[in-house]
């Protein structure tokens, strides 16, 4: 029996049937890939030096690993929070990632096919019972080559838990305040890890140097803002006005959602008569980021950072460290909490394990935590990576 609060009857009907596709207009151009990786704080020279790409091993600028969840128009959430749940809001809580070793670059065009996987139902203390929906998005370039698989996962509630948090006290609507001396000393603690990758170089991470319970080198961003999080957003290629073929089965009250935060977001025929009601920067539920009322009204305090980008920022953590001889096979992140605006995120991990899989493949596992200034966890990771022997 459905749950009176949380009615998920409708899902059952999309489970395991593919959705309708959103293609993009036009290729990839190299700099929709700068525009990202200026956007998710990965100053890697690999993803937006054209000259510093040429000396490297690919001889051109390539994309980022996380670069694949940029052109899906929902953030890959579109297949995990599809059918009708009355009343409700959502929520993006995790995903999982496979690469399979093609990288994208300017020219490209990539495909999604999505495909709803499963859904289950809990009590939660942030919003009682609460669906746990997920759904599998496949990246595939021009070529027919699968570049990723990602599984998605979101976290749908009933809409009285969020207007309930807006009496609750104003404290957490306060962006912290941070002195000049502390800003500065953020700084050095950020240019940390930007030295990482300058010391890498071209160079490979080698299988044989890594020690199994050493430490990550640590990662700072932030601190948070509207102007970060709105960065952010631009740099999905599907905000953009015309990029993609619109999908004509999205509508918002069908989700779930409700009055305000309806709206007419990816609606391509309201995109052709005004975009700025459609492009979720201004109406719809993507507003809830950028602007604090409408946080509040769904259960945030303030504004609030993206879930897709919180997985971008572990896929380049990992992959930064593992140079450009490395590759990210494999990752499953949680995610607890979003980055507010006014906070920092700090990342730091560890190595757990090197092994030789299955395939005869170099493999290093590693984990990842990501808390704010408080300690406060917003998200966990593992991940396996492959790395370079050692030649001899």
């Amino acid at each position: 029996m459905p749950d009176p609060k949380l009615d998920c009857s409708d899902l059952d009907r999309y489970m395991g049937k593919p959705m309708q596709p959103a293609r993009m207009v036009e290729p990839f151009a190299n700099t929709d890939i700068r525009r990202w990786v200026q956007a998710m704080h990965y100053p890697n020279r690999l993803h937006y030096d054209a000259m510093y790409a040429m000396q490297s091993r690919f001889g051109e600028l390539v994309a980022p690993q996380s670069f694949a969840v940029s052109m899906d128009d929902g953030h890959g959430s579109a297949p995990s929070c599809i059918g009708l749940i009355p009343n409700s809001h959502m929520l993006f809580g995790g995903d999982e990632w496979w690469f399979y070793g093609p990288r994208i670059k300017g020219g490209d065009r990539v495909w999604n096919e999505r495909i709803p996987f499963d859904y289950t139902i809990k009590d939660t203390k942030f919003a009682g019972p609460t669906c746990f929906q997920r759904g599998d998005n496949f990246y595939y370039n021009q070529h027919g080559d699968l570049v990723a698989k990602q599984r998605s996962t979101s976290i749908r509630y009933a809409q009285a838990a969020g207007e309930a948090s807006q009496s609750d006290s104003s404290a957490a609507q306060d962006d912290p305040v941070w002195s000049d001396e502390e800003l500065e000393a953020l700084e050095v603690r950020k240019y940390g890890w930007i030295k990482m990758l300058h010391e890498l170089g071209h160079a490979p991470r080698y299988w044989d140097d890594v020690v199994v319970g050493a430490d990550l080198p640590e990662r700072v961003f932030g601190p948070h803002s509207i102007v970060s999080f709105t960065t952010e957003w631009r740099a999905y290629t599907f905000t953009q006005w015309g990029s993609m073929h619109r999908r004509t089965d999205l509508n918002m009250a069908e989700l779930g959602f409700v009055g305000p935060m309806a709206g007419p977001e990816q609606d391509p025929t309201e995109e052709a008569n005004n975009p700025e009601n459609t492009d979720g920067a201004y109406v719809g539920p993507s507003r809830g980021h950028l602007f604090p009322r409408w946080a509040r009204y769904i259960g945030m305090p303030r504004g609030y950072g993206y879930g897709a980008s919180m997985g971008a920022w572990i896929t380049d953590y990992f992959a930064g460290w593992a140079s450009e001889w490395g590759m990210v096979r494999h990752s499953v992140a949680n995610y607890r909490s979003p980055a507010l605006t006014g906070d920092i995120t700090i990342m730091t991990g560890t190595i757990l394990d090197k092994y030789l899989d299955e395939e005869g493949r170099h493999m290093v596992a590693v984990d990842c935590k990501m808390a704010n200034q408080f300690g406060a966890v917003l998200a966990t990771a593992k991940a396996e990576i492959e790395l370079l022997k050692k030649p001899g």
